[in-house]
């Protein structure tokens, strides 16, 4: 069950594509989309990375930084990054920890197979580090303008 809103965001330090350790409390003083995505380089998280990326100019000018986080190395979002040209930083959460700590590692049934992954949720978290909406299932592809709209920004 993940995290709900009104709760302080838990602060973890994970590698982004270049190998450097982000801290979330580094971000403070900055709203905060922070997205969980299954894998790297698939139909819907490859749409949900787009978006993000085709909608970057407005979360800048909102003062929003993305981050996203999957289980993926940091080899697998290097090349996930270069090949789609995102403008954000992913985060490497191998051992699932982070994805644990948040709620978002669950068991998950696909094609009559059970196994363990990682659910699509968004936390939108506030300047102060507050979880001000969760945001569960969420479609891939109209994502980024859900939480733009719930942002106020265009």
């Amino acid at each position: 069950m993940p995290i709900e809103s009104g709760n302080p965001a838990p602060d973890f330090e994970l590698p982004d594509e270049t190998g450097t350790l982000r801290r979330l409390s580094d971000f403070r003083g900055k709203p905060v989309v922070l997205y969980f995505y299954p894998k790297d380089d698939t139909l819907g998280c490859t749409a949900e990375a787009c978006n993000f990326r085709d909608d970057y100019s407005a979360y800048e000018k909102a003062g929003v930084e993305i981050l996203g986080v999957s289980p993926d190395t940091v080899k697998s979002h290097v090349k996930f990054k270069q090949k789609y040209g995102l403008p954000f930083p992913l985060l490497a959460d191998e051992d699932h920890k982070v994805c644990e700590l948040y709620g978002v590692w669950a068991l998950k049934k696909f094609m009559g197979r059970e196994y363990m992954g990682v659910l699509r949720t968004t936390f939108l978290i506030d300047a102060q580090g507050q979880i001000v909406r969760v945001f569960e299932n969420v479609k891939p592809a109209e994502h980024s303008a859900e939480l733009l709209s719930e942002l106020k920004v265009s």
